[in-house]
């Protein structure tokens, strides 16, 4: 079966593509409605349209069609931009969440980003590879740029890579509370409602704990699990590889920040939810998470999850 998670490829990386904007909530839904009336709308020829049509400057066009495929809502395919079955089911105008309104495609949204390793280079990095909890600003550039010098190929600009950090600082942590900070941003931010990144006293100092992250859906971990299993063509994947990675994989326990004891339980109650297809067994000493039916498709767990009624 066909992933949206792609392997991830040394010579295949980028930073700095968003122009310095973070994503914002409407964005996607007024890009993705953009696109669906007009498939040329982010072409450099419609350039002076598209501003119009979304009501923003050229550089922030670029950032919105950005976020829209590094999100996966749009995809290339024979070099031309596509909607995803995936955008066009939530971001449809019958479609499951086009608002954003519920935190669940929030979850969705920051995986998709963030196992895009080759449009969100430094999202990947951060969440799958970077496993420190207390960390400075500072700190975590360093360990980037270390990364990007001894495991991708090619020439990458070494202070574009730093203020990645920057980024994905601004894109996920609230802001310190006895700071005075640009309020209306942090409001439009949507991935700070996850928590997965905490600003604390101290000059630049993060956190980024593992929990039992009680708001992420079953459905939801379905569907990453799923795909992980659809990327890796396998029947079984042992549960320290959905923890923390295998040979550049998907640590699906590190980018939804769960403690190994969370992510078994969400794993147990998987398989209580959905036994026909996924189960748990211990196999020469190592606990393994099995998929007996490699026919389900990712996007039938979300639908159960969107609309449990059908």
């Amino acid at each position: 079966m066909d992933s949206l998670l792609k392997p991830f490829n040394s010579k295949k990386a980028s930073f700095g593509r968003h122009e310095t904007f973070a994503l914002r909530y409407s964005w996607l839904t007024k890009g993705f409605r953009a696109f669906e009336a007009n498939k040329n709308i982010f072409s450099s020829d419609e350039a002076t349209e598209a501003t119009i049509e979304l009501g923003v400057g050229k550089n922030m066009v670029n950032a919105i069609k950005y976020w829209l495929r590094a999100s996966s809502m749009l995809h290339d395919s024979d070099k031309e931009l596509v909607a995803s079955k995936l955008g066009k089911a939530i971001f449809d105008e019958d479609g499951w969440d086009p608002y954003l309104e519920d935190e669940a495609t929030i979850w969705l949204i920051h995986w998709l980003i963030v196992t895009n390793s080759e449009l969100a280079t430094a999202w990947y990095w951060f969440f799958n590879c970077f496993h420190k909890a207390e960390f400075t600003s500072e700190e975590a550039a360093d360990s980037l740029s270390d990364f990007v010098r001894n495991r991708l190929s090619g020439k990458h600009s070494e202070r574009t890579v730093r203020n990645e950090i920057s980024m994905i600082l601004r894109m996920y942590s609230s802001p310190k509370v006895n700071l005075k900070s640009q309020t209306e941003d942090c409001l439009d931010a949507p991935l700070t409602s996850l928590k997965l990144v905490t600003a604390v006293e101290g000059p630049h100092l993060y956190r980024s704990y593992g929990n039992s992250q009680p708001t992420l859906p079953i459905e939801l971990i379905g569907y990453a699990v799923n795909e992980v299993f659809n990327q890796r063509n396998t029947v079984s994947l042992p549960i320290t590889d959905l923890m923390y990675g295998q040979k550049d994989g998907v640590a699906l326990g590190s980018v939804f920040r769960l403690t190994e004891s969370a992510l078994l339980a969400k794993l147990e109650n998987l398989v209580k939810t959905y036994p026909s297809i996924f189960e748990i067994n211990d196999t020469a000493g190592i606990n393994q998470l099995f998929r007996k039916d490699s026919d389900e498709v990712s996007l039938d767990f979300l639908r159960h999850y969107y609309q449990p009624t059908l």
